[in-house]
C-alpha cells in the first residue's frame, strides 16, 4: 500500500501561483511513477502531468504546458506541482496518484495508477 496526502491548495487570483505537494508513505516511493489529475465540478477527472520514477521524463497535458511543472524528491517521498499563471478554468480538486510500470513510464490514464490521494482544492478567482 502507498498512502498519498496532498497539500498546498487554496484560493488564488488569476495570474497567481500555487505549489501543490503530495507526500507518500508506505512502499518505496521511487518504484512508482507519479501523476497529477484534477476534477472540476460536473466534469470527469482529467490528467494534468506525470513524472517517471527517477524524474528523467515528464509529460504534460497541452493546456498546462508552459505553466505547470511537475517534480519529485525521492529522498523526501514527495511529488510537487508548481502552478503558475493560473486561470479560473484551473479551478478543481487536484489529486496525486502513484502508478507502477516501466522505469521511464509517465502514465496518463487514471487506470494506470494504483494509489490516489484525497485531493486538495484549488480555486482561482477572476
Amino acid at each position: 500500500q502507498v498512502q498519498l496526502v496532498e497539500s498546498g491548495g487554496g484560493l488564488v487570483q488569476a495570474g497567481g501561483s500555487l505549489r501543490l505537494s503530495c507526500a507518500a508513505s508506505g512502499r518505496t516511493f521511487s518504484n512508482y511513477a507519479m501523476g497529477w489529475f484534477r476534477q472540476a465540478p460536473g466534469k470527469e477527472r482529467e490528467f494534468v502531468a506525470a513524472i517517471s520514477r527517477s524524474s528523467s521524463r515528464t509529460y504534460y497535458v497541452d493546456f498546462v504546458k508552459g505553466r505547470f511543472t511537475i517534480s519529485r524528491d525521492n529522498a523526501k517521498n514527495t511529488v510537487y506541482l508548481q502552478m503558475n499563471s493560473l486561470k479560473p478554468e484551473d479551478t478543481a480538486v487536484y489529486y496525486c496518484a502513484a502508478g507502477s510500470g516501466s522505469y521511464y513510464a509517465t502514465p496518463r490514464g487514471p487506470e494506470m495508477y494504483d494509489y490516489w490521494g484525497q485531493g486538495t482544492q484549488v480555486t482561482v478567482s477572476s
